[in-house]
């Protein structure tokens, strides 16, 4: 919990896009920012503050916006955020019988929500919940390293541009990250960006997501170019 003045108004601001643009140019004026932010600064710690104090907090917030390009802005335009509930994870040591059950007994699920990421030396399935007592039956429980339900998938699906175009999938994370929101695994298949997190932090990440898809919509819509 955030219970200083300088953490609440760099929460602040790091929620407010516009906020972030004018203090990185340099055309926003610290005292009208600061008066602006101070209501809620005041309800978030629930007592009274000096407006001079959210003032110096201002100037010495870190700003890390970075607009995008126009082409990664045209993509993340095109793009579309769901959500998946109720996704739980496996994660397995990478041995030839686990490999082997991966490779054939798992083929059974064809259909369901079910993604294999495999690492150097460690296995981990990401897939429907209701098949969790089953998926995890059919490892030896000393090669699972960890296992966890509850969890949500937020699949945002893109144009095939973002195959050959920088900058799109780390908007995404950033976005994210700089909401304080842990990611449990992502995986990138072809168009398909698939970000797998707590169900506690689902809606802020949700919301996160489509405010900049929203954003770079808003942004075509006022291209000269549009």
């Amino acid at each position: 919990m955030v219970n200083s003045i300088f953490g609440v108004v760099q929460d602040l601001i790091d929620r407010d896009l516009s906020l972030q643009d004018a203090l990185q140019r340099g055309y926003g004026n610290y005292s009208a920012i600061a008066r602006m932010l101070k209501p809620k600064v005041v309800e978030a710690l629930g007592r009274d503050v000096k407006l001079e104090s959210v003032i110096t907090s201002v100037k010495r917030a870190k700003i890390h916006y970075e607009p995008l390009k126009e082409g990664a802005t045209r993509v993340v335009a095109k793009s579309t955020v769901n959500i998946r509930t109720d996704v739980a994870k496996v994660t397995i040591k990478k041995t030839d019988a686990s490999l082997e059950i991966v490779r054939k007994d798992l083929s059974k699920f064809l259909g369901e929500f079910l993604h294999v990421l495999e690492g150097i030396s460690i296995t981990t399935l990401i897939f429907d919940q209701r098949l969790f007592e089953e998926v995890c039956s059919m490892f030896q429980e000393e090669n699972i390293l960890d296992k966890r339900q509850n969890l949500a998938a937020i699949v945002i699906q893109s144009p095939s541009e973002i195959v050959d175009m920088p900058g799109c999938i780390t908007a995404f994370y950033n976005r994210i990250s700089r909401r304080h929101i842990s990611i449990q695994e992502t995986v990138s298949c072809y168009t398909d960006t698939i970000i797998v997190l707590s169900m506690d932090d689902v809606g802020t990440a949700f919301t996160t997501l489509t405010d900049i898809v929203t954003e770079a919509r808003n942004a075509i819509n006022k291209s000269p170019l549009a």
